[in-house]
């Protein structure tokens, strides 16, 4: 009953975590040709810490190098996805950027699969992220690349914070994690900032997109994945990139041909579809051990 109800708030949570990411992205997409996407990322970040330092701040005296590594890697991890999807963004938008991102996750929930099923899924989503990129005749090769770097980034993320949260309590892995991607990021916003567009508006909007993009839901993230598997959040996942379309339109104004409507949700379709056929894997010792942590 307890394993039962974990599932169902960690479900919940991942639902909720969909609606804020994407909503802040949107909100991030009307400041990026303003203020650009490093300085963007660089508040992200730095809102991330100062949410989460008050409540934890790591004793690194008492980690050894096979803990730490995974928080150090995750931190830079954070920073190229969330970097190169904001970019992905100004040049493709938001739904699209948001659809070609998500083949990391589904790449992450196929990895071991042999079934055909799976594969013509694979193959199915393949081909939605290739009428989206060409639906409208134009095709933005760098755009592409910037998403497909954000996809495995993605990828490497929900591997890492998976393996944080099961071996370091609490907040202290995504607190590392934050540090190591607010050193590597501050210094490209500092030089690239333009700090004449800067006004209390601009300011207020940054910490808005760091708070509902990065501190409640990578946040909640090491809560979620000590109660759920990768394949469930892989499920839940695969409807962010309708939220993300669905946000472009109402915040940024964006217009999706039938065609690119289409390709997302053939996309979303056949992950959704993949995923979920996919047979339960058994839980492993250190999963429960986790999910015991509070």
């Amino acid at each position: 009953m307890t394993a039962k109800r974990d599932r169902l708030t960690g479900a919940g949570a991942q639902l909720v975590t969909e609606v804020s990411i994407n909503y802040g992205s949107s909100l991030a997409g009307l400041l990026i040709p303003m203020v650009g996407s490093p300085v963007v990322v660089a508040v992200r970040q730095l809102v991330m810490a100062v949410a989460v330092l008050p409540f934890y701040r790591p004793k690194f005296v008492t980690f050894t190098w096979a803990r730490l590594w995974p928080a150090l890697a995750l931190g830079v991890v954070l920073a190229v996805m969330n970097l190169t999807f904001y970019e992905s963004v100004a040049r493709l938008g938001l739904g699209v950027a948001a659809t070609i991102e998500f083949l990391g996750p589904f790449a992450v929930a196929l990895a071991a699969s042999r079934r055909a099923l799976d594969f013509v899924c694979a193959a199915a989503a393949a081909g939605g992220v290739f009428l989206l990129t060409w639906s409208d005749g134009t095709l933005d090769p760098f755009g592409i690349a910037l998403a497909l770097t954000a996809a495995a980034a993605w990828a490497g993320y929900i591997l890492l914070t998976r393996r944080v949260a099961t071996q370091l309590p609490g907040l202290e892995g995504i607190t590392i994690a934050s540090l190591v991607s607010l050193v590597l990021l501050v210094p490209v916003a500092l030089v690239t900032v333009d700090y004449a567009k800067l006004n209390w508006g601009i300011i207020g909007l940054l910490v808005a997109v760091g708070l509902l993009s990065s501190a409640f839901p990578y946040t909640l993230d090491t809560y979620i994945l000590r109660r759920i598997t990768p394949r469930l959040y892989a499920i839940i996942t695969s409807f962010g990139p309708v939220v993300a379309a669905i946000f472009g339109v109402l915040v940024l104004g964006e217009v999706l041909l039938f065609q690119q409507q289409l390709a997302i949700l053939v996309v979303c379709g056949a992950a959704g579809a993949a995923i979920a056929t996919q047979r339960e894997q058994p839980v492993s010792d250190i999963e429960r051990t986790a999910r015991a942590i509070p």
